[in-house]
């Protein structure tokens, strides 16, 4: 084979691809070829060189040094919108969409001018594709109204009306109900039969086996090792990801909570926030040596519950938040916290930490009700020795203490949050996507950490979209829509068809048990 018939084989090439930061080598000689028609996974654990290549690829980094070659051209992409022209397009983790504006707005606003003089047929043309892959949208519906997964649909609608070649898709069932993952993986199979180029990036291997074709794994930001999924087991793709001497399975026995602890009665709280959910009548107890896991598609309640149970919103109407026998309902986040109710944040970056901040400053924020202060003065050894625990005890990869948070990649950042809170030894922990954005085998340290803080008694109440890790270390389960409560079940009676009907809105009073 020539070396052209060899390029034209490839939709893209990617050959020595370096990418160089202070004091990080973040992309090292990285190389992959995807053909056209194909659905490519890229695996590796938090910090291995994943979003900064995906940043390459879409324009928004340029790198160091390697080759870039597209449809059988050398060439040089130096921003999204010449990516996009050249037929690659990307629905990012986080999604880009106006909440004010429409749908058709938010769609016309990454097009150029000339494609949107029409709106009327710009209209149609989002109508027709919607459609045809099975995925259809109202153009003029505000995003406000919109459900997370409709969101999902409007950000690849957004790809899909232009002549798309390669869609790159982050961690994109995050945010998805069971059933909302089956509709798109339908979408993506269509895609690829007609020859559109999918990059899949996600660490739920359960997934990319099903899915894709062929896989590409990083560490520490070089090539690895690759596969074929569909012949690999998920044990062997997690110890490609994360090394053989890294456990990446494990089944927790379910536990039978003893004594309600955090309790919450009749809780309704209307929320000021335009795009908010108001909760409705929420009544539920988390029990001494359990987890309670609470399920559901993001902007359902989670937040507004989340503020309820921190003291970040004081409860003004009827309701009330116990601990176990103190009304902590108007009671500020510190006394909760001196009372041993430690929190992890659903917004790790500005919410569980301050950006600018050190590690170890940031350790303070917390726990500095763990002898770290003492008559109004820092002991800086014992935070130093507080900090150097955390990033120790769950691998947390950083420079050391002095690196400020918002240096750390997205994973390790939040394997340094939970595990602030893990280690001042709570009675109650309220955490919100414990293992959001990290690897396998962190995903299994974290869990790990949290059964063994169950089995010592504490009370934890995890709210997560990820419905595979709450069926792993819940023992009992419900979910949140529309600030509704569903039914509350033990985790072993209870299906994930039955948790995904529930995320949907589909339950009754009468289950509750």
């Amino acid at each position: 084979m020539t070396a052209a018939n060899y390029q034209d084989e490839y939709r893209l090439i990617l050959e020595g691809i370096s990418k160089q930061y202070p004091g990080c080598l973040a992309n090292d000689k990285v190389s992959l070829k995807i053909k056209p028609g194909t659905i490519y996974a890229l695996l590796g654990e938090n910090g291995a060189g994943k979003s900064t290549l995906m940043k390459i690829i879409y324009g928004v980094v340029k790198p160091d040094s390697g080759r870039f070659i597209w449809e059988g051209q050398e060439i040089t992409v130096s921003a999204p919108a010449q990516a996009r022209r050249l037929g690659i397009g990307m629905v990012f983790q986080h999604f880009s969409l106006f909440e004010t504006l429409t749908i058709i707005e938010n769609i016309a606003l990454s097009m150029d001018k000339s494609d949107t003089k029409d709106m009327a047929a710009l209209a149609t043309r989002i109508e027709e594709v919607s459609k045809k892959y099975g995925m259809p949208l109202n153009p003029h519906r505000l995003v406000h109204t919109l459900s997370t997964g409709e969101r999902q649909r409007v950000e690849i609608v957004r790809c899909l009306i232009t002549d798309i070649k390669l869609l790159i898709l982050d961690e994109p069932t995050s945010v998805l109900t069971p059933q909302e993952v089956g509709t798109l993986f339908k979408t993506l199979h269509q895609l690829a039969s007609e020859g559109t180029s999918i990059l899949f990036i996600s660490h739920k291997l359960k997934e990319v086996k099903a899915l894709c074709d062929f896989a590409t794994i990083l560490r520490n930001g070089a090539v690895s090792g690759s596969c074929h999924p569909k012949d690999e087991s998920i044990t062997s793709m997690a110890k490609m990801m994360v090394g053989d001497e890294t456990p990446v399975g494990h089944d927790y026995q379910k536990a039978v909570g003893s004594t309600d602890f955090l309790t919450v009665n009749n809780l309704n709280l209307a929320t000021d926030d335009p795009f908010g959910v108001s909760l409705k009548d929420i009544n539920f107890s988390v029990k001494k040596g359990e987890i309670l896991g609470v399920a559901g598609v993001a902007g359902n309640g989670q937040s507004e519950l989340l503020a309820a149970l921190s003291g970040e919103t004081i409860l003004v109407e009827n309701g009330r938040i116990l601990f176990p026998d103190t009304d902590l309902s108007k009671l500020t986040p510190t006394f909760r916290r001196a009372q041993g109710l430690a929190f992890v944040p659903e917004d790790r970056l500005g919410q569980g930490a301050v950006p600018d901040m050190s590690l170890w400053e940031n350790g303070l924020l917390t726990g500095a009700l763990q002898g770290l202060t003492k008559n109004g003065f820092l002991v800086r050894n014992a935070i130093e020795k507080f900090t150097d625990l955390i990033i120790k005890q769950f691998n947390v990869k950083c420079g050391d203490r002095y690196s400020v948070a918002k240096s750390l990649s997205g994973g390790n950042l939040q394997k340094f949050i939970i595990g602030r809170e893990i280690l001042q030894k709570p009675k109650c922990l309220v955490a919100a996507h414990p293992t959001w954005g990290v690897d396998i085998g962190a995903a299994i340290a974290i869990h790990k950490e949290l059964i063994t803080l169950r089995d010592n008694g504490a009370a934890i109440l995890v709210i997560s979209e990820d419905i595979d890790e709450l069926f792993i270390i819940s023992d009992r389960m419900c979910a949140l829509f529309d600030g509704q409560l569903s039914p509350i079940k033990a985790t072993t009676t209870t299906s994930i068809e039955e948790v995904g009907s529930w995320m949907a809105g589909v339950f009754e009073e009468s289950q509750v048990a």
